[in-house]
């Protein structure tokens, strides 16, 4: 019966990159797209549909699409589990998310794949799709059994939070990955000069008396990662891009045709190091805040496609986790419930239209990781994010869907909220009328 459900999404502006930009209708037949056109409801007798939304002043688009998130299950479920991982991007408008491998056991082996696969769909909320690990354990010596992670269902490969730094590993990860056409993601970060490091190398954690992290950590394995992509033909994807040197190289990679994609987080088009001037851990990630030229670079990289993609990096932790001293802190924060807002921050200030940011959270990532999602194309699944541009609402940790509250956003008025989001045709979140009217 629910193939037979009929629903209309109506009176909105509907934004599908590439497809659609203007006022029109959307129907939905069971899972899936039916039409996108003007004026369907003149079109369709009232009687033969199941359910209508009044899109009325809002904003509908294909559901968006995280390419870097990390839901700590199975091992950390004290931190997030794939549930709440699952409803917390939900009520940020992503209805697909890749999962880093990071977990207890890491994500190295089929059974672990299926387990999360598993217990996402248990969740009924969002797409869940796992990435696995380059390397067994993610010790970055012996590559994991690559065809088996994706046989399992595996979208990317990655030992994010640890880089590979042997380059011979990473070689042959990349040319195993080439055989399977799936992208390689790398933590870029050289350990050797990034070791004992809290925050971003320079004038501020001087006089704060930080132990700093250099761009360089960051650049010298974006290059060589790049190096070895030229080599091998491999897919590469360079995850939370924070330097301009980091976008520099990237841009030129691409006017080579080297294939390589790229990710940047809200947090590092948001905020810079003058926020860890209170001490605060929420302000503490990896890599860190950089400075306001390199956050400049990153908006450039992002409005010239240099940078294809906004990804969240979220990264929950608990509170006794993040209330320790700065220095022995965890690094991360969450970013799922406030990646809307931040991103659409960069049309107000004209760096991107609202086309574009709108393709930065959907079809560019799905294109990235090959992701049959990101569209309203007729004929496919029905994954819809309803928003409203103007509604704006004050951060408040303590009402996210987030197992963890590790945001430094906490306060800040945004502007954008998701309304609805639709799960192959299903209503998975709907804003509470408290959070729209604050």
């Amino acid at each position: 019966m629910e193939n037979d459900r009929k629903t209309l999404i109506t009176g909105g502006h509907v934004v599908d990159p590439g497809r659609w930009n203007g006022m029109a209708d959307v129907l939905i037949e069971g899972r899936t797209i039916v039409a996108v056109k003007p004026n369907l409801r003149t079109t369709i007798h009232a009687s033969t549909l199941s359910r209508t939304i009044n899109a009325t002043g809002l904003i509908v688009c294909p559901g968006f699409v995280d390419v870097h998130v990390h839901f700590r299950e199975p091992g950390f479920e004290y931190k997030e589990t794939i549930a709440t991982g699952s409803a917390a991007a939900v009520a940020g408008g992503f209805t697909s998310v890749c999962c880093m491998p990071n977990t207890q056991p890491v994500n190295d082996s089929r059974s672990v794949t299926e387990f999360i696969l598993a217990q996402a769909a248990a969740a009924r909320k969002a797409r869940v799709f796992p990435i696995g690990a380059i390397t067994r354990g993610s010790h970055g010596q012996a590559l994991a059994e690559i065809g088996e992670l994706y046989d399992a269902g595996c979208v990317a490969i990655s030992d994010d939070g640890l880089p590979v730094m042997n380059s011979q590993v990473m070689r042959r990860a990349m040319e195993y990955a080439s055989a399977f056409h799936l992208p390689i993601v790398d933590h870029c970060e050289e350990c050797h000069l990034s070791h004992g490091g809290s925050m971003n190398e320079g004038v501020v954690s001087t006089q704060l008396g930080i132990p700093g992290i250099p761009n360089a950590a960051e650049e010298i394995m974006v290059a060589r990662n790049i190096a070895l992509a030229e080599l091998t033909g491999a897919r590469l994807h360079v995850p939370h891009v924070s330097t301009s040197g980091s976008v520099r190289m990237i841009r030129e990679a691409k006017s080579r045709e080297v294939p390589v994609t790229a990710e940047a987080c809200p947090h590092h088009f948001s905020l810079t190091e003058e926020a860890v001037r209170s001490f605060h851990t929420h302000a503490k990630m990896n890599p860190p805040l950089r400075t306001d030229e390199d956050v400049q670079a990153v908006k450039e990289g992002l409005r010239d496609h240099t940078i294809d993609v906004v990804a969240t990096d979220h990264a929950p932790h608990a509170p006794q986790e993040k209330q320790l001293e700065f220095d022995a802190a965890p690094f991360g924060i969450i970013g799922l419930e406030t990646a809307l807002p931040l991103t659409l921050n960069l049309v107000e200030e004209g760096m991107l239209t609202l086309e574009q940011a709108i393709a930065k959270l959907t079809s560019a990532p799905a294109h990235a990781f090959r992701l049959p999602h990101g569209t309203l194309a007729p004929g496919t699944e029905a994954d819809v994010t309803l928003f409203d541009p103007a509604a704006t609402w004050v951060v408040d940790p303590a009402q996210f869907h987030s197992l963890s509250r590790n945001t430094p956003f906490n306060g800040w008025t945004m502007k954008g909220l998701v309304v609805t989001t639709l799960v192959g045709g299903q209503e998975v979140y709907h804003a509470t009328p408290a959070r729209r009217d604050l």
